[in-house]
């Protein structure tokens, strides 16, 4: 979690000048859905940012914004002279949850809190991701609601308070965060016409070859990745749910938190051994900020815990405390997302 302290703010002109960068970079957009960020895109040409508003996910009440990056390789579903696997290129994505303050880089510019953290806007940090994974698409998920403009809330996948802390459950085959990601795929992908959609629910028949999934929570945002944790060892024996489940390939938490007192990292045991013996690759990048703050102690005690007992169940999950050298800080809790 974000907790916001004084520091330089951006000049309006500054954040002027970055929008109109961004904005350069976005496909053109149709009217419709929100007054905030009221119009959805035309398909993207390759490197474009293509927003996609209001997709709905498990129900078609529960909806969330997303931004796609198409691979550097790809064309609407087409690939460029020289690549050799089509299948691969068109079935490999990236799902990014993002952390409090993070929101579209014109709504950031509105807000006193935002206006000085416009460089790591949804869509600067998409284009980052695009550099991290450049063959592959990029989705990053905007929260279904922002309280009072800084707060991110992903109650679409895991019941949450106003300000974002998690009350986590077990699978259930009506909701949850495994419901409502395939489903936001589903729709996402068929918006954005992309070839051989997801369906939102099936069997494995409805996930087309080469298909595979990559999650990255940040800060807040790693409370999506917790909850399916939780919902993995349900997920895994209902047959409409197992074969996407186990095209998840990576799961990175990077610099986990939220205002909760607890459940930060998840230390279940039942829970860990589930995603230990997944054969999931699981990726921690922590930094001063989150895991050696005292006021906050529990962070980096559970943090510990989670390392250590998916090690004892024989998984062998990658760690890495970034800038240990230096004093905590927000601009460095951003960074992870650079650095990991």
């Amino acid at each position: 979690m974000i907790i916001v302290r004084a520091v330089a703010v951006v000049t309006l002109t500054a954040a002027a000048k970055a929008m109109s960068s961004t904005a350069g970079m976005m496909s053109s957009e149709r009217p419709g859905l929100r007054a905030s960020a009221s119009r959805d895109t035309r398909p993207a040409s390759p490197r474009q940012l293509q927003r996609l508003l209001a997709v709905p996910g498990s129900d078609r009440n529960r909806t969330n914004d997303l931004l796609l990056l198409r691979p550097d390789v790809c064309t609407n579903g087409h690939t460029q002279p020289g690549s050799e696997d089509r299948d691969v290129c068109n079935n490999r994505h990236v799902v990014f949850f993002h952390g409090d303050i993070q929101n579209f880089q014109e709504e950031m510019s509105l807000q006193p809190d935002g206006a000085q953290w416009l460089s790591w806007s949804l869509e600067q940090v998409t284009l980052s991701l695009g550099r991290r994974f450049p063959d592959q698409h990029i989705w990053v998920v905007r929260a279904s609601h922002m309280y009072l403009h800084k707060f991110s809330c992903y109650s679409n996948f895991v019941e949450s308070n106003l300000f974002g802390a998690p009350d986590h459950s077990p699978y259930s085959p009506d909701f949850g965060a495994f419901h409502h990601l395939r489903s936001l795929m589903s729709h996402g992908m068929e918006r954005a016409n992309l070839p051989n959609p997801l369906t939102p629910q099936g069997s494995t028949d409805s996930i087309s070859s080469g298909f595979s999934l990559t999650l990255v929570g940040f800060s807040k945002g790693c409370v999506v990745l917790n909850q399916m944790v939780y919902e993995l060892a349900g997920a895994l024996k209902d047959p409409q749910m197992s074969h996407f489940v186990k095209c998840i390939s990576d799961m990175y938490w990077l610099d986990g938190g939220h205002p909760g007192g607890s459940e930060t990292w998840v230390t279940d045991k039942q829970a860990l051994k589930e995603l230990a013996v997944s054969g999931v690759e699981i990726h921690t990048h922590v930094t001063p900020y989150e895991v050696c703050d005292p006021m906050r102690a529990w962070v980096g005690c559970e943090h510990r815990q989670f390392i250590k007992m998916l090690q004892e169940f024989g998984a062998h999950p990658s760690q890495k405390l970034h800038f240990e050298h230096e004093p905590p800080s927000i601009e460095n809790h951003f960074r992870v997302i650079q650095e990991f």
